[in-house]
């Protein structure tokens, strides 16, 4: 079969797309034969080497594709079944945190511990790729392949941090810092259709105006000096605040927030927060949440609201397979508004 293979580190040049051995799927997998993968930044930065990844391995978290090979003692599902794949692996029973040993398709660290199971390092940027039966889900009818392909990992990442941590209600204000990413778009769109009113910024005017087209209620564009003045003026404060953008910027979501607000977590794409005064978390009785991913109870939910409110991804574009580096520089210049897909060959 034909896959992008990274050998070693040094970015997306690094990509090689080569002939590699079919997979064959063991007890309890199966082996699906992929049609769209898409791409996430952890992908970009797994490029560069990640500390504990041991090399080569072929990226990729998200995929959708049809089931034609069933492994040992595989019940309730037929070849020929079109799917979409949950990239978690071993979350565990506890919705609240994952356990230890819990990573993401395509080149997962190693553990420190031993593990008594197999660990998938292989991902989705392959013609074929063995997945545990757990992780598969029928395709929402609803979506086409490519909406589908980029579906997982940033969906249950939104789904996480609008609902199950921030508690989003009907009629809330709701700020998206950096809107534009799969996450934050997904979060857009799941907060129109619960019924929250929904601001934005951006370091683009046109992003911003494609924000409103989906439903946001307006937004500013971070690059003006007086931007957090601006953007109190137009929604007053933030019942809750979902930021995967981090960096300097994040200091001042405390003072666009309501007094007993929330703030969830989940990215730092600008990078860390240097010193900011604790005292704004207490002083309003603020609730301030991390989190990542989700657990295959929380995976299964967010497919329902998806498919209840038939809300379909935003997708930038479309590459073909071995154009993987490409589209992978091309998400690193931070252009995209929406989700980067790739097209697997027949």
């Amino acid at each position: 079969m034909k896959a992008v293979v990274l050998k070693e580190a040094g970015g997306p040049e690094k990509l090689v797309y080569e002939e590699v051995n079919t997979p064959t799927p063991e007890a309890g997998e199966v082996l699906v034969k992929l049609n769209y993968a898409a791409l996430n930044r952890r992908d970009l930065f797994n490029t560069y080497g990640v500390p504990g990844v041991k090399l080569p391995a072929i990226p990729g978290s998200d995929g959708t594709g049809t089931i034609v090979e069933l492994g040992e003692n595989v019940r309730d599902i037929e070849v020929g079944s079109n799917v979409i794949i949950n990239p978690g692996v071993g979350w565990g029973v506890d919705d609240k945190k994952p356990d230890p040993n819990f990573y993401l398709f395509g080149l997962p660290k190693q553990f420190q511990n031993e593990i008594n199971k197999k660990i998938y390092v292989d991902g989705t940027f392959a013609q074929y790729m063995v997945v545990p039966v757990e992780n598969i889900h029928p395709k929402p009818n609803y979506l086409t392949w490519e909406e589908a392909a980029v579906l997982s990992l940033a969906g249950i990442t939104a789904y996480r941090a609008l609902i199950s941590k921030g508690q989003v209600q009907k009629g809330e204000t709701v700020l998206i810092p950096g809107i534009g990413s799969g996450v934050a778009l997904f979060t857009l769109q799941m907060c129109v259709a619960l019924g929250a009113n929904v601001y934005v910024t951006s370091g683009s005017e046109e992003k911003i105006e494609l924000a409103i087209l989906l439903g946001a209620v307006g937004g500013v564009n971070y690059q003006s000096p007086d931007w957090s003045k601006e953007l109190r003026e137009m929604m007053g404060s933030a019942d809750l605040i979902v930021d995967g953008v981090a960096g300097e910027g994040f200091k001042i979501l405390f003072d666009l927030v309501a007094e007993g607000g929330r703030i969830v977590t989940y990215g730092e794409t600008n990078g860390s927060v240097s010193q900011f005064m604790l005292s704004k978390i207490f002083m309003k009785n603020l609730d301030v949440k991390g989190t990542k991913m989700g657990s295959p109870r929380e995976f299964v939910k967010m497919l329902e609201l998806f498919e209840s409110y038939h809300i379909h991804p935003v997708i930038d574009r479309c590459y073909p397979l071995d154009q993987a580096a490409e589209a992978l520089t091309y998400m690193q210049q931070g252009g995209n508004f929406g989700k980067i897909v790739l097209r697997v060959p027949g």
